[in-house]
């Protein structure tokens, strides 16, 4: 059993997984960073800075703030802080599909155009006089 862990962890694609998750960490403080600091004080111009952060509702008695009734030691349903939430998950969601859909854009304009090789079917650059897989010369056109 043990040598089967060994040779699981050893995999590349583990390895490759490791990788990615450390990476997508990185990255997501990248996209909190971009919407709390770049795109929440514009929302928040545009929106006359709305807060539902102070919305609470008290499950005994009545305060006036979340600080009264935390201190008062009242449960409380603090639903302004899950309206925030849910506007912060919206607003990451659009800026993730905005990267996206720039970075797949970009990936097309880059992508070279190709051919097949008239012997062997490979897909080739369209540049190529030569195939790489089975090194036929290539007629040009």
């Amino acid at each position: 059993m043990l040598k089967e862990f060994k040779e699981f962890i050893s995999k590349g694609s583990m390895l490759d997984l490791a990788v990615a998750f450390i990476m997508g960490a990185a990255f997501g403080k990248i996209i909190t960073s971009l919407v709390n600091d770049v795109v929440m004080p514009v929302v928040g111009l545009l929106l006359g800075k709305v807060d539902f952060s102070n919305l609470f509702i008290s499950l005994s008695g009545h305060y006036n703030t979340i600080d009264e009734a935390v201190k008062a030691g009242a449960p409380i349903i603090k639903y302004g802080v899950f309206i925030n939430t849910i506007i912060d998950f919206v607003i990451v969601g659009f800026v993730m599909f905005l990267i996206i859909k720039q970075a797949n854009r970009f990936k097309k304009a880059q992508a070279p155009s190709l051919k097949t090789c008239e012997f062997c079917g490979t897909d080739i650059p369209t540049a190529a006089v030569r195939c790489p897989n089975c090194t036929s010369q290539l007629s040009q056109g």
